[in-house]
């Protein structure tokens, strides 16, 4: 699959919300890095069972009122896709709106490595 298509695909899951389902994308290599780590977390988690467990802690922690992805942006084997989103932040009860650059890279059809930039969500 080209980094088009992997690109399309994660753009298309994304904004129908599937975001677990778009792990499909990824490779059993994955690593992923935040700018920031929450507590008790790392700011980089490596392997497909590391995303998917920091994945679970953000839908446990996280209701997402809506979602909107734009792009991608392609280059090569690297792509990247804008998110802006409406949540509430659970344990705090605090509604946010929060907009997000993610850039990622493809190699053997699968996503290897994705990194997110974002400043710290503010008060929606």
């Amino acid at each position: 699959m080209s980094t088009q298509k992997v690109a399309s695909e994660l753009v298309k899951l994304c904004s129908a919300g599937k975001f677990t389902e778009a792990t499909a994308l990824y490779s059993p290599d994955i690593i992923s890095v935040e700018p920031f780590a929450p507590p008790g977390q790392q700011r980089e988690a490596r392997g497909i069972a590391a995303v998917k467990a920091k994945d679970e802690a953000w839908n446990r922690d996280h209701e997402v009122h809506s979602v909107k992805v734009e792009g991608p942006l392609i280059s090569d084997s690297h792509f990247a896709i804008t998110f802006k989103m409406d949540f509430t932040d659970k344990p705090h009860n605090k509604r946010m709106k929060m907009e997000e650059i993610a850039i990622y890279q493809v190699a053997g059809d699968k996503i290897v490595h994705e990194e997110f930039f974002y400043s710290r969500p503010a008060a929606a």
